[in-house]
């Protein structure tokens, strides 16, 4: 069974209710934080065990939800790593800190804000856009006369490619700075060029792990680049599979208590969660993107 919930919290809740009404024991997904959380309500009241790939704010794992798992660090472990990496790098620079209002951006901008900082780095502005805008225009003026040097975006790749565009065309040299939320190629299809040096931070790349090495081989064999979310989705998958096989059981209840009392192999290496359902070592990465594929930011 597959369902879309448009990375809305309300879709969120509606499909949670379409899978509880089909009797489904084991859900992988959603993707974003917002409608995680909304539908991880309905997986916990009905005993539902989720394992999602990619939903990073720490709400979800904070109100004691038995059922509900994360294949990914936190926010509050990834805003750590990008605050700090940007009052290191840019000491003495003027920062602006952005996000798109919703439970992700927000989350990640607001642990970044609170890492800089923590190192002496206060931004200059701090401000908001709303999902789904077209027209950044007065912001990136905002930033232009601010003399922004370096801006942190908490959000996703479709209004951040719109900004990279816009900014590109009114002559902002800002360096911009995301998290896995701009991890799509399609960002390219939004901001072409502009998105050249992009920085972002992410898990390690799994397609230059030997654990993915099979995998990566199947899915390029298959059509598939195994960019992005995809190994993520892989692992996630791994996890919930491993446990059943190790339960030797269907019943939820006993992959349950296999899903805590173990280390799985996946394609991303070792992955164990804690009490809370979060994973114990997660790991993130900096990343450039240029010419429509991204690497590490070479040091």
């Amino acid at each position: 069974e597959f369902s879309d919930d448009a990375c809305d919290p309300k879709q969120g809740v509606s499909v949670a209710n379409q899978l509880a009404g089909k009797k489904a024991e084991f859900v992988i997904g959603h993707v974003c934080s917002g409608a995680t959380i909304a539908a991880a309500d309905i997986y916990d009241e009905e005993g539902i065990v989720m394992v999602t790939p990619t939903a990073t704010n720490p709400t979800l794992t904070e109100k004691g939800k038995k059922t509900i798992f994360r294949a990914c660090g936190r926010d509050d472990q990834q805003g750590v790593i990008a605050g700090s990496f940007i009052a290191d790098r840019f000491k003495g620079k003027r920062v602006a800190v952005l996000h798109d209002k919703q439970a992700y951006g927000k989350g990640l901008a607001d642990e970044a804000t609170k890492a800089m900082k923590a190192k002496g780095l206060t931004p200059v502005y701090e401000g908001s856009v709303t999902a789904g805008d077209k027209d950044y225009s007065a912001l990136v003026s905002r930033l232009k006369n601010d003399n922004i040097d370096v801006v942190y975006y908490g959000g996703y790749h479709p209004e951040l490619g719109l900004i990279l565009r816009q900014a590109d065309e009114a002559g902002l040299k800002a360096q911009f700075i995301s998290g896995e939320g701009v991890s799509s190629p399609e960002i390219y299809s939004i901001a072409g060029k502009a998105a050249d040096g992009l920085m972002f931070t992410f898990p390690p790349d799994g397609r230059k792990l030997d654990t993915a090495k099979d995998a990566v081989a199947k899915l390029r064999a298959s059509g598939v680049e195994p960019e992005g979310f995809v190994l993520q989705g892989y692992a996630a998958t791994q996890t919930l599979a491993q446990a059943m096989m190790a339960a030797k059981s269907l019943k939820k209840a006993d992959v349950l208590a296999a899903m805590r009392a173990q280390d799985f192999q996946t394609v991303l290496g070792t992955l164990a969660f804690d009490a809370k359902g979060d994973l114990k070592n997660p790991d993130f990465r900096v990343y450039v993107w240029k010419d429509g594929k991204y690497d590490y930011l070479p040091n």
